[in-house]
């Protein structure tokens, strides 16, 4: 079984970026990121974008392949518009396996570090369709084509029904509903890395409360760096999507600071 791939503690994500997504995501790479969140889904991410930014970071040498974690994801026929990166009227199996093939070629790589099933078939369970592409996403691994496999979008109840305990949940997380409490916990006594995304866009109520911008004046810190190491703090692995070369570089720096547990239990109590 291959190895776990060394995991940042900070992922940068490419979602929304269109024909700036090369651009940006050698901005991010420039700016110290070395954890990098596609998808083969080109209603919402470029993929190709993210390859051509690739190339120019190895060209220029500023990493090596080997420096980056790498992930991408495998979405179903609902989640895409008319770009498809398969077949629509074959299997889910073989469909697994051209979106592969196509992420490599587009990431110009033979593997990638995380393969993440970009949510199941339903929000009310996991499906026989979930398993099937499951058991085609094993496939990929075992072939060396990846080394881990992971789930987003995905619920408690999801988790509970799968048969494997995946390496990586990547969800969306909401400060009212308790930054995702019942699936964090799951995950943490199952040794499962939690990713979290729209930490920022999701809790506008987080980033405007008087007391995160007072622990960031006494830190010195930026909000939005107060929102990343809180987030590092209770077990969720962050994402930035930023579009600022800026604001990349001031959401990187939040990897040096520590907040004070009193601080992570008020930005905690925040949660409805």
């Amino acid at each position: 079984m291959p190895s776990h791939p060394a995991v940042p503690e900070f992922l940068y994500g490419t979602a929304w970026k269109e024909e700036r997504t090369a651009e940006l995501t050698l901005a991010a790479i420039q700016a110290g990121f070395r954890g990098i969140d596609t998808a083969n889904q080109r209603r919402h991410y470029f993929e190709a974008g993210v390859g051509e930014a690739l190339k120019t970071a190895y060209g220029d040498g500023i990493v090596k392949r080997e420096d980056l974690f790498l992930q991408t994801k495998f979405t179903y026929r609902g989640g895409q518009d008319h770009r498809l990166p398969y077949d629509p009227a074959a299997s889910f199996s073989d469909q697994v396996a051209q979106s592969m093939a196509s992420s490599l070629e587009h990431l110009g790589t033979d593997h990638v570090d995380s393969y993440v099933l970009h949510g199941p078939a339903s929000g009310y369970g996991w499906t026989e369709a979930d398993t099937e592409v499951w058991n085609a996403m094993r496939r990929e691994r075992d072939a060396g084509r990846c080394k881990a496999l992971g789930v987003s979008n995905v619920s408690f109840a999801h988790l509970q029904a799968m048969d494997e305990v995946p390496e990586f949940v990547q969800n969306r997380c909401y400060a009212r509903l308790g930054w995702d409490r019942a699936v964090r916990d799951f995950c943490r006594e199952r040794g499962i890395r939690y990713q979290g995304f729209s930490l920022l866009t999701a809790n506008v109520e987080v980033l405007q409360h008087p007391l995160v911008h007072t622990i960031a004046t006494q830190l010195r810190a930026t909000v939005a760096q107060v929102v990343f190491a809180f987030a590092r703090q209770i077990g969720i692995l962050p994402l930035t999507g930023t579009t600022d070369p800026k604001h990349m570089r001031e959401d990187f720096g939040s990897l040096g600071l520590q907040l004070p547990e009193e601080a992570v239990q008020l930005i905690e109590s925040l949660a409805g």
